[in-house]
C-alpha cells in the first residue's frame, strides 16, 4: 500500500512498460459503461404551458416494445390547459413505461425509458426497476474503484442521498428553459451538474455556473428574519382545510381545476379595482339580427369592439408583470372565457382588432371546437392581453370577474335588457341596456384610463357601423 502514491511523482519514462500498460484500462470500464448508458434515453414529462407543474398520462400512442422515430407521437398528456400529444426526440424502442395512463408526473420527470436497440432493452428494464424502487443502487460500487484514495463513508441517511452520480445516465439533458439561459450566458451544459429530477439541468445550474448570484427566496428570508413566525406561517394554509362533512364525497380536482384554482389564488395578490358603465345596446342589437345568419355570434362582436377601444387606449392593453414596470403589448389578443367539461379555458382571438367579424367568427368557432376537444395549443389559450367574460346569455344582469394573472384587465359582460330612459329632454322611452364591469391592475391602470377606455366601447357598441368595415 505504500507503493500506491509513489507513481504520482514520477515521470512516465521512469515507469516500467507492464505497470503503465496495466494502468491504462483503469478508466476503460467506466467510459465504456457510460456508452452504454447514453443508448437509453428517458422521456420526460414535459412542460406544456407557463403554468404546469405536473401532467397526467392520459393514454400511450406507443407501447413497450414498439420501435419509434424522432418526432413520433408516443404519449397524451393532460396539462393543465388541454390534451397533447407528446413526441419522442431519439429513434429507439419504448421498453418501460414509467408512468402508465392516469398516472401524474412532476414537469421534468421521466416517464418512460427508450432503449437504442434491442440489446439494451434488459438495461433499461433494470433502470426502470431502479427508478421504481427510488434511487438506483449503482452509485454505491462507483466509489469503490477510488477506495485507495478515498475510504467510502459510513452508510449515514445523508450519505445515501447523492443523486448526481444514479443520474449519470441523463448526464446534459437541460430543460428548455435552462438551454435558453445556457445559450444567452455562454454557459456549456457539457460541464454543468444538474440537480433536477434524475440529474435534469435546471435554470438555477445554468445561472449558478455563470456566476449569477439567485434571488433570495421571500420563504428563506421571512425563516431567517424571524424564526419564531415561521409555525404560525405553515398554520395559515392547514386552517383552511376543513373537516370532511359526514356523508359527503371529497373528489379530487382534475388538472385543469387545480390549474384554474391556483390561477385565482395568485390573482388575489394584484391590488385590483372595478368599475361599472351601462351601454345601450339597441343598435348593436340590430346589427347582430343582420349578421348573425352569416355565423358571427354576440361574443365576436364584443370581442372586436373591445380590440378597436383597447387600440385607443394601449395602458389597458398592458400589464405589470414584475412589480415595478409596465409591459406594452405590440398585439391586441382578446381571450374570452368559456365553459368546458371540467374546467374553464381562455381561447384567444388574435389580432383582433385587424380581423374584420367574419374571419374572426371562423376564427372563434374553431377555437371553440378545440377547446372543448381539449386540443388547443399552448399560443391559442396563454397569449391574451385582455380578457372577456360573457354571461349576457345566461340572463346574468351583471357580476364581477377576477383579472387573470398576467393581464392588465378583465370585462364583465351582462345581458342587455329593456330599461325606461330619459333623454336630455325629459321624454321617456326604452331602451335596451347592458352592464359592463371592468377589474383592472391599479399598478398599471388608473381611474381615470379605465373610464376614457369604456367611453370609447360605449361609443362603438352605440354606433356600431365601425365594427363592419
Amino acid at each position: 500500500m505504500a507503493t500506491a502514491p509513489a507513481p504520482l511523482s514520477l515521470s512516465a519514462s521512469t515507469v516500467p512498460a507492464r505497470l503503465r500498460s496495466a494502468a491504462v484500462p483503469v478508466p476503460r470500464p467506466r467510459r465504456g459503461r457510460m456508452v452504454v448508458r447514453a443508448k437509453i434515453r428517458e422521456i420526460f414529462m414535459p412542460a406544456l404551458s407557463s403554468t404546469m407543474t405536473e401532467g397526467k398520462i392520459v393514454s400511450w400512442s406507443a407501447a413497450e416494445g414498439d420501435r419509434v422515430s424522432k418526432g413520433d407521437a408516443v404519449v397524451v398528456v393532460e396539462s393543465d390547459k388541454a390534451d397533447m400529444d407528446v413526441e419522442t426526440f431519439h429513434d429507439g424502442i419504448v421498453a418501460a413505461v414509467l408512468v402508465q395512463a392516469g398516472e401524474s408526473a412532476p414537469v421534468g420527470a421521466p416517464i418512460a425509458l427508450l432503449a437504442e436497440s434491442e440489446e439494451e432493452v434488459p438495461l433499461a428494464l433494470a433502470k426502470a426497476l431502479e427508478l421504481s424502487n427510488g434511487q438506483p443502487q449503482q452509485a454505491a460500487p462507483a466509489p469503490a474503484e477510488d477506495d485507495a484514495a478515498t475510504p467510502p463513508p459510513p452508510p449515514t441517511p445523508a450519505a445515501a442521498a447523492p443523486a448526481p452520480v444514479a443520474a449519470a445516465g441523463t448526464k446534459g439533458i437541460a430543460s428548455p428553459h435552462a438551454k435558453k439561459l445556457a445559450k444567452q450566458h455562454r454557459v456549456d451544459l457539457a460541464k454543468v451538474t444538474g440537480t433536477g429530477p434524475y440529474g435534469r439541468i435546471t435554470p438555477e445550474d445554468v445561472e449558478a455556473a455563470a456566476g449569477i448570484q439567485p434571488k433570495p427566496k421571500p420563504a428563506a428570508v421571512a425563516a431567517a428574519s424571524a424564526p419564531v413566525a415561521a409555525p404560525s406561517a405553515a398554520a395559515v394554509p392547514q386552517a383552511a382545510v376543513l373537516p370532511p362533512v359526514p356523508g359527503a364525497t371529497v373528489v379530487p380536482f382534475t388538472t385543469m381545476q387545480a390549474a384554474v384554482s391556483k390561477n385565482m389564488v395568485e390573482s388575489l395578490a394584484v391590488p385590483t379595482f372595478r368599475v361599472g358603465y351601462p351601454i345601450v345596446t339597441d343598435k348593436l342589437d340590430e346589427l347582430y339580427e343582420k349578421v348573425k345568419p352569416k355565423g358571427v355570434t354576440m361574443t365576436v362582436l364584443l370581442a372586436k369592439a373591445v380590440a378597436m377601444a383597447l387600440a385607443q387606449h394601449p395602458v389597458v392593453n398592458a400589464s405589470c408583470r414584475d412589480g415595478k414596470s409596465f409591459t406594452y403589448n405590440s398585439n391586441i389578443n382578446i381571450a374570452v372565457a368559456v365553459a368546458i367539461d371540467g374546467g374553464l379555458i381562455t381561447p384567444v382571438l388574435q389580432d383582433a382588432d385587424k380581423l374584420d367579424i367574419y374571419l374572426l367568427s371562423q376564427n372563434w368557432k374553431d377555437l371553440v371546437k378545440k377547446a372543448r376537444a381539449k386540443q388547443l395549443q399552448p399560443n391559442e389559450y396563454s397569449s391574451g392581453t385582455f380578457t372577456l367574460s360573457n354571461l349576457g346569455m345566461f340572463g346574468v344582469d351583471r357580476f364581477d370577474a377576477i383579472l387573470p394573472p398576467g393581464q392588465g384587465a378583465i370585462m364583465a359582460v351582462g345581458a342587455s335588457k329593456p330599461t325606461v330612459v330619459a333623454d336630455k329632454d325629459g321624454f321617456f322611452s326604452v331602451k335596451s341596456k347592458m352592464l359592463v364591469n371592468v377589474t383592472a391592475d391599479h399598478r398599471t391602470v388608473y381611474g381615470a384610463d379605465l373610464a376614457a377606455f369604456l367611453q370609447t366601447f360605449a361609443k362603438i357598441i352605440e354606433d356600431p357601423e365601425s365594427l363592419t368595415l
